[in-house]
């Protein structure tokens, strides 16, 4: 394997260059030693013995598998039960009770990004929780559509299951208690709140479409690896595929402004978010 001494200034380009164009990653200068701590054990199990013949495997497409693999490697997958949980007190206290008051019957809702599940699961049980309260809901048939580019991620969500030291991130141990139930030395999401959740591949990059529309997507700490025009790109096309009215979610150090006008912002006591603008 390479060190970060020597990746030569061109294969640092070269590999900058693949990575943006496949998954939208964008490295900044002097990070040689982000490709050396994640490519370590994939360059060691596929014996390429360098990060110049690994770029030159990609190229050639042998081992087939192998640019989904390194894609994989260099994805971040940092992730927690409820994170910032803003998102969520808005989700339960603002955005499903105006559902309900217009009779929303049908719900769909993207986490784009999902990573090892956590988030997805955590809107289903916010949801969940939300319909223990109130009577007769409209939402009892919403939708999650769960995405990642990591098809590793995705198996570990669509698994299910989770460790104590995972559950431990975020996860209250009422919450524990009453949504997942133990499956030996681990833990496994209730069925009903899986139910509600299934998961797809998607690059960011890639187009929508075949997702259909949706009333919420959640799109949080993942723009912040992009460039500028990838992000407004990103941003804009997913405000294609809101309904009218839509809501947006971002990560609390993201922002739409300088990338899209079609939403506008929301500043309510549990925090920010985003609608669709209505069109003129």
């Amino acid at each position: 394997m390479d060190t970060v001494g020597n990746i030569s200034p061109q294969d640092y380009d070269r590999f900058k260059l693949f990575l943006e164009q496949a998954c939208g990653i964008l490295l900044g200068e002097g990070k040689q030693y982000l490709i050396t701590s994640r490519l370590t054990k994939l360059l060691r199990d596929e014996n390429i013995p360098s990060v110049s013949a690994l770029l030159q495997a990609i190229e050639m497409r042998q081992p087939r598998h192998l640019r989904d693999a390194v894609i994989d490697a260099m994805t971040t997958n940092e992730t927690s039960w409820f994170r910032d949980q803003s998102p969520f007190e808005i989700l339960a206290k603002e955005v499903f009770p105006e559902m309900d008051s217009i009779g929303k019957r049908q719900c769909r809702i993207w986490s784009s990004a999902c990573s090892s599940g956590q988030e997805p699961y955590t809107i289903s049980i916010a949801l969940s929780e939300y319909m223990a309260k109130v009577s007769a809901s409209g939402l009892v048939n919403a939708q999650i559509v769960a995405t990642d580019i990591s098809m590793s991620m995705l198996a570990t969500a669509k698994q299910a299951e989770y460790d104590e030291g995972v559950l431990g991130r975020g996860l209250t141990a009422e919450r524990k208690q009453q949504f997942f139930k133990p499956i030996g030395d681990r833990w496994r999401v209730a069925d009903d709140i899986v139910r509600r959740v299934s998961f797809n591949e998607q690059n960011l990059l890639s187009t929508y479409g075949a997702l259909g529309k949706f009333d919420i997507i959640f799109c949080r700490n993942v723009l912040i690896y992009f460039s500028a025009e990838r992000k407004a790109d990103i941003l804009n096309r997913m405000a294609l595929a809101l309904n009218p009215d839509g809501y947006l979610f971002l990560g609390a150090s993201e922002t739409i402004n300088g990338y899209t006008d079609a939403f506008e912002m929301i500043r309510s006591p549990h925090g920010v978010f985003y609608r669709l603008k209505s069109k003129p």
